[in-house]
């Protein structure tokens, strides 16, 4: 699977951006799309996860402003930011086939994409 992000940019806090991810490639075997994001100088950290099943998930440090959901007709995942802060600063990135199981990731075909950068300012 090929994954394309778009929609990063730069806005200030309390606005919203949304993400694209733009999907090719062997897709209907997918098992989960999800959303990671790394800030300068720290790991990355899964956000958001979307199932094949619809079901979603997020992170706590999202949870209640971030919405995932996909649009299988056109292989696009999305990521929809509210209510930004300056601690949302990060690259973000569209990944497939790493799932959280609860408790560790279960790594099937993994694909990145390239990232795109969010950054927002207080």
């Amino acid at each position: 699977v090929q994954l394309v992000e778009s929609g990063g940019g730069s806005v200030q806090a309390g606005g919203s951006l949304r993400l694209s991810c733009s999907a090719s490639g062997h897709t209907s075997s997918t098992h989960c799309m999800a959303w990671f994001r790394q800030a300068p100088e720290k790991g990355r950290e899964g956000i958001a996860e979307i199932d094949s099943d619809g079901s979603t998930s997020y992170s706590d440090s999202v949870k209640g402003r971030f919405t995932i959901s996909k649009d299988s007709a056109k292989n696009t995942l999305y990521l929809q930011m509210n209510s930004l802060k300056p601690e949302d600063t990060a690259m973000y990135y569209c990944v497939a086939d790493r799932c959280f199981d609860g408790k560790k990731y279960i790594e099937y075909d993994v694909s990145w994409g390239q990232g795109t950068q969010v950054t927002v300012s207080s």
